[in-house]
């Protein structure tokens, strides 16, 4: 019967994160600096609310939306820290993670034959759900704009099928951000073009440096922009599954149509957790985002100090480094480190084409952990300098 089954998805694969990360498994010794994972616990006075919620058998449905006080905790929580204006009633929605409100927002957007600009290398969640709408990624090379999509290169790639731009920053796997002024030239360049803007601001807590901005409080942005965000990364609660989506009321009750017919409601515990994490825990993110800064210089400099070139992250958990010096490609090179040093990394080809010649090394670890794996890679890295 497979044959009958339907051809987008058969020809759709495992993310090679995933594929990667599977592989460790064959190889007990190894450290594994591959996944996104927080190694925080998440605050116990969240989960003392999820734990009170099911006390109070608050284990029904909620609004297909969520709750009102969840989606109030999430427009103020918004509006407090980067100045967006949602109204609760009918802007936000409560979503099972950032990835459930990535594919419903672009199954409501796309229709056969349009095509969705994103950032190459990119993180492998958005391909495979265009290609299921019938649509068409174009991913754009911005290996040479320390991995930014730009509005030059937008703009170039702009054609009369163009639906959506996918902007998702602090990026994975790259860590970098776009400044207010590349946002801006952004902005101008979209504010009076029929195209969508899908937000991906999952790691908006997690930023060195500048405060995240968002392209929706740019003028004219607002009515064409769909705003993803969620307290996976930011409160440690990846296993909740709490995502949002934030947006102009004209394209959000259409989005919840689909939500409604995908998942009716998030599970109602997650909610009230996640209303205790968005008003209490307003700023738990930050204690952690100190410590994975501490993370960042130390692992920047060890790699820097290895020989290898990257552009230096200003957000999220992630390093890119280049392994192009090696001559092989990325998933060779993260095969022979596995077997030779028992490190697992994931190799830049799972981030598209444009990312084979770098790997990514998580370092949302603990300390202990980063430090074994780079010693394993420094190692590695010797090796192959001796053989030249």
């Amino acid at each position: 019967m497979e044959q009958f089954i339907n051809p987008r998805v058969k020809e759709i694969q495992i993310s090679g994160i995933r594929q990667f990360f599977n592989r460790v498994s064959e190889f007990p010794e190894a450290i594994s600096l591959t996944l996104g994972l927080p190694d925080f616990p998440t605050p116990e006075h969240v989960k003392e609310a999820g734990k009170t919620a099911i006390d109070e058998n608050k284990t029904t449905y909620t609004h297909n939306a969520g709750s009102i006080e969840l989606r109030n905790a999430i427009a103020k929580f918004v509006t407090e820290k980067y100045g967006l204006e949602y109204r609760a009633e009918d802007e936000v929605i409560a979503t099972t993670g950032a990835s459930e409100a990535i594919d419903i927002s672009l199954r409501t957007l796309l229709v056969e034959g349009d095509e969705v600009i994103l950032p190459g290398p990119v993180y492998p969640g958005y391909e495979p759900v265009i290609r299921l709408c019938g649509a068409k990624p174009i991913h754009v090379d911005t290996r040479e704009t320390g991995f930014k999509l730009t509005a030059a290169l937008i703009e170039k790639h702009l054609t009369d099928r163009t639906k959506c731009i996918i902007l998702p920053y602090p990026s994975n796997p790259t860590g970098v951000s776009l400044t207010k002024e590349e946002l801006e030239e952004i902005a101008l360049l979209l504010k009076d073009k029929s195209v969508f803007v899908l937000s991906d601001e999952i790691y908006s807590e997690l930023t060195y440096g500048e405060s995240h901005r968002s392209i929706a409080n740019f003028t004219g942005m607002k009515e064409k922009t769909i705003v993803i965000n969620g307290l996976s990364k930011s409160h440690s609660m990846t296993g909740w599954r709490i995502g949002f989506i934030l947006g102009d009321g004209a394209i959000t009750k259409h989005i919840l149509k689909v939500h409604q017919y995908n998942v009716t409601c998030v599970s109602s515990i997650t909610q009230a957790a996640a209303v205790e994490a968005l008003t209490t825990g307003k700023d738990d993110a930050m204690p952690m985002r100190e410590i994975y800064k501490e993370r960042l210089e130390y692992a920047y400099d060890r790699l820097l100090k290895m020989g290898l070139e990257m552009d230096e992250p200003t957000g999220a958990f992630y390093l890119f480094p280049s392994i192009k010096q090696f001559g092989m490609n990325s998933w060779d090179f993260a095969t022979k480190l596995l077997e030779g040093e028992k490190l697992a990394v994931v190799p830049g080809i799972a981030f598209s084409d444009y990312g084979d010649d770098y790997i990514r090394i998580s370092y949302a670890y603990h300390k202990d952990q980063l430090k074994e794996g780079l010693d394993r890679l420094e190692r590695f890295i010797g090796s192959l300098k001796k053989e030249d």
